[in-house]
This record gives C-alpha cells, structure tokens and sequence, in this order.
C-alpha cells in the first residue's frame, strides 16, 4: 500500500477505515527494518498524526493497531521527532501504564496496549538522546519501579515483564541520572534484588544459601531466564561502583544477599548451552561489582554429598567460574568483553580469601613437571593464560598477568618459575620488580612444592624461556682472544649504530626496580652507591 494513501486515511480519521488501512500497513512493513530516503517526510507526517490519533478515546484494538505502526515508524531513527516530545512520550507513557503523575491517570487495562506501548519506547528511548533527556525529566523510572514491585502481587504476562525490564535496562545503560535515582532514591538494589528472587523462584536453607522450591536444580525455564538476564543487566548498571568503595553493614548484608543468589545462578543451567552460558556471563558480570568483602558468600554453603571440597570449604562456585574461564579461553572469540570480567573476578576471589586461592592454584598452577616445553605451549590451563600474557590487547594481557602473579601470592621468583622471564617481564616491568622481590599482600608463609622432576632439571632451565634449553655449541669455540675481541667490539659498534639511528633504545634496570634508559639506569645506580658511600662515612 502507498505510504501517501495511508497518511491520507489517518488524516482523514476515521477510527474503522484507520483500523483497516494500518493493519494492511503493519502487515506489509511488520519486517521492515530499513527506509527509503525519499518518504522520510511521509513518514514524520504519519509519525505525528500517530500521535495524536492515539490520543483519542480510542477502542483497545484500534490502540494496539496504532501502537504497532508506532513502532515500525520508530525502527527508523530519522523519524523519531514526533515521537520525541514532552507529549508525544506522556502519550506513550499513559498507554503503557508508567507514567509519572501526581494526578488519578486513566487507567490502561488492556495487557496488549500496555506491551505495544513498552517496545514502542524501548525503541525511541535506545535511538534518541533527546527521548533519554525527557524520560529522566518524566521520571517513568519511578513508574516502572511501582510496577516492578508489584510482580508479587499483579499477574502480569511475560512479555510485559520483559519489556519493563528491558526498557528499565536501557535507561540505566543511557542515563546516570536515572541509574543514581534507581539506586538511592528507589532502593533499586533490593527492589531488583527481591524481583530477581521471585523470578527464580527460590527458598532459603541458610542465611546466604538457596535452592529451588522442589530442593533440586532443574533447568530454569526460558522465559524465566530472560527476564533474569534483564534483572542482572539492570542490576549491573546500578552496582557499577559498589566494588570500588566501602560499605556499611546494612549495605553489605544486601550485597551478600544479592551474592547468594548469583552463587545460585551459577549453578543452575538455563535452556540450552548457549543461553546457560549467556545467563552465567551476565552473573559474572554482576559479582564483579561487588564488594570484595561480599563475596565470601561464594563459599558459605555447607559441604554437602556431591559437593566439591577443599580444605573443608565448598568450592563448587569456584570450580564452575574457573570451567567458565576455561571454555571463553577455548572458544577464543572477543577475549577481551568475554575474558577480562570473570579473570578479574577470579584475581580479587584470591587476594583475599586463602582457600580459594590455594584450590585455584592447585587447579591452574599445579607443581612443575613438564620443564621441556615452553610455559605457553601445551593445553594445559596453565599454557593458555600464559600465552594470554603477551597477547596484543594490553587488558587482557594484564588480566592474565595479574591473576597468575595472585595465585604466586605476588612472588617474582614463583611467577617467573610458572611463566618464564620473558613472558613474565611485562607485570614485572609495570610494578618495578624487574629486579625481583614481591609485593606487598597478606598472604601465608607456606612454601611452593617442588616435583622431583623439577629439581632435577632446575639448574639447566634457562629463566627467560621457563624450560630446559639444548645445550649449543659455543660459537667462540676455537678463536683467539684477538678475534673474541674483535667480535665483541663489532657487537658494541653494532648496537651503538641501531641506538644513535633510534631503532633500538638500550634500557637498564634501576635500584628501584624499573626499567629506564641506560644512561639514567647507570646515572641512578651511580648516584645510589655514592649516597651509600656518603652514609658509611666514606670519601
């Protein structure tokens, strides 16, 4: 149908013959996702006529038509200006039952109007700053947050859970205005925390434990776990800097609350293996904002039959994060977004709780047997990160770095063992412990066992590689101290040559352990020995 011939009908406004012809419309374009240039102004025309079309006494059919046509006009981000004003989203708004009024609002009783409008401003809300700027000055947040914390109460349909989620999701991820409003002044936190509860259905054994309603872990159903995933996105959001500053009590009772539950989420499945592996990513996702203090709840459950124990502790969320680690490192694709959380995640679990960072170095850094191979080649967990050390994406290559050098509870020489010098030089060089030592950290005194294997072969592994080195023959084998000399001086020339033409830049290592340009390594280390001659009381 010609796009004129549809604008001339609303035009014309007649609620039957509109029906009719938006219904022919909403069939023809309802897989329409891109525009011809040239009706762009037929289209703001039937955008605005949309809008105040809907906002006649309308029948709940002719609204949800309507709302439909809403939508495919608002795929097309050129045409989003009728939509995007002070009206046009109160319009919106009403019909989708969040708006924001101190006044007694018409109620929408239709579930259909209701949703139609929600991914109408999902839409115009993810494709328009202007639309963002609007709904923070409308407060629809505090619309949807009632609504949300009415779920116990309502039956509501899925898909208008969903879409209230998802749109609550956006306005988060696009205003911080609105995420601060959903933290503090809503209590977003536990009124998230409370929804997530109910979506997944769960009862509680202990304090911080729980388990399903039937006491097993079954699949969580589909729909179930989509609108989980919007709660932890939503969650996500607002937690964003919860890591990064200190707690009180109260706060951190919540944290271990919403810790259990994700503890929960990771040791349940969802529908298939791809969307389980969705579901653990956004929980991973949501632990590592939490504050590091609250996660000892990963390790509060009781060891139970079937659990995995160590050192008396049940490890099985542990074990689960370090199997995702491994699969994201197996499937090799955007390391970075699929990589970097949960290795953090895992670094932090280890500084500060011992036994998990003792399982995981027993799991990752177990004692050295093969010192024939490289430390990056083989399948091993262990070659894997390592490999990842000198990738070449910085994140992900100090992400590796960092969480191997916890495990070596941030001893140089025990990272070097693991890793080999070279791979190693990297953190090293960051942290100015080139010249070895440890970091400052509170970890225990116990010392790395060593395999027979190991200290057999340890005098012949070069450090710098991390193996054991065929021996090859000596290239000054046979010459005279003449002709040593003279290829020691041709070298010297060599390297002063690729120095002055700045292909190379000679480095030394400071008293400090950095690295620095020779000349200010030499300079410091000058300057260090005469300040200690000056201490000694000598000329």
């Amino acid at each position: 149908m010609e796009l004129r011939t549809v604008v001339a009908t609303v035009e014309n406004g007649e609620q039957d013959t509109v029906l009719k012809v938006l219904q022919i419309y909403n069939q023809e374009k309802s897989q329409c996702f891109t525009f011809d240039d040239e009706e762009r102004e037929e289209r703001k025309k039937m955008a605005q006529l949309l809008i105040k079309f809907l906002e006649r006494e309308l029948q709940p059919s002719c609204q949800v038509t309507c709302l439909e046509s809403i939508r495919i006009l608002s795929r097309d981000k050129y045409c989003l200006d009728p939509f995007t004003t002070k009206e046009g989203l109160k319009t919106l708004s009403r019909h989708a039952g969040i708006d924001y009024s101190e006044e007694l609002i018409r109620e929408v009783p239709d579930l259909d109007v209701i949703l139609e409008s929600l991914k109408c401003l999902c839409n115009i809300v993810f494709s328009s700053p202007r639309a963002q700027e609007l709904t923070a000055e409308a407060r629809l947040v505090v619309g949807l947050a009632k609504r949300i914390k009415l779920y116990n109460e309502r039956s509501l349909p899925h898909e208008v859970k969903f879409f209230d989620l998802r749109l609550l999701f956006l306005l988060t991820a696009l205003r911080v205005d609105i995420r601060q409003q959903l933290a503090q002044e809503l209590r977003g936190i536990g009124l998230m925390t409370d929804t997530l509860e109910l979506t997944l259905g769960v009862k509680w054994l202990d304090p911080y434990e729980v388990a399903t309603e039937e006491g097993l872990l079954p699949p969580l159903p589909r729909q179930e776990t989509e609108r989980a995933m919007e709660i932890l996105k939503v969650l996500f959001n607002i937690t964003f800097d919860s890591s990064k500053r200190e707690v009180d009590e109260e706060d951190a009772a919540l944290y271990r609350h919403l810790g259990a539950l994700l503890r929960h989420c990771l040791m349940i499945s969802a529908d298939g293996e791809d969307r389980t592996e969705e579901f653990h990513s956004h929980t991973v996702n949501l632990l590592g904002n939490l504050p590091l203090k609250c996660l000892d709840v990963l390790l509060t459950p009781k060891v139970r039959p079937g659990s995995l124990e160590y050192m008396g502790v049940n490890m099985d969320a542990v074990n689960i994060l370090l199997d995702f680690l491994e699969r994201r490192l197996d499937r090799g694709h955007k390391l970075k977004e699929s990589l970097t959380p949960v290795l953090n995640l895992l670094t932090e679990s280890a500084r500060v709780h011992r036994q998990t960072r003792k399982f995981l170095k027993a799991k990752v850094l177990p004692p050295l047997r093969d010192v024939k191979n490289r430390p990056e080649v083989g399948n091993s967990l262990r070659n894997k990160l390592v490999r990842l050390m000198t990738h070449i994406d910085t994140d992900v290559k100090h992400c590796a770095a960092e969480f191997l050098f916890v495990l070596c509870k941030e001893s140089v020489s025990r990272f070097v063992k693991y890793t080999g010098y070279g791979n190693a030089a990297g953190l090293l060089a960051a942290r100015g412990l080139m010249a070895g030592g440890r970091e400052e950290g509170e970890y225990s005194e116990d010392e790395d066992t060593d395999t027979e294997e190991y200290k057999e072969a340890k005098p012949n592994i070069n450090p710098v590689t991390g193996r054991v080195e065929e021996k090859l023959p000596n290239p000054m084998e046979g010459m005279t101290e003449e002709q040593k000399e003279y290829e020691a001086m041709k070298l010297v020339n060599m390297f002063d040559k690729l120095s002055r033409e700045q292909v190379i830049q000679p480095m030394g290592i400071t008293p400090s352990g950095n690295l620095a340009p020779m000349e200010n390594a030499i300079r410091d280390m000058a300057d260090e020995r005469s300040s200690s001659d000056s201490d000694l009381g000598l000329d």
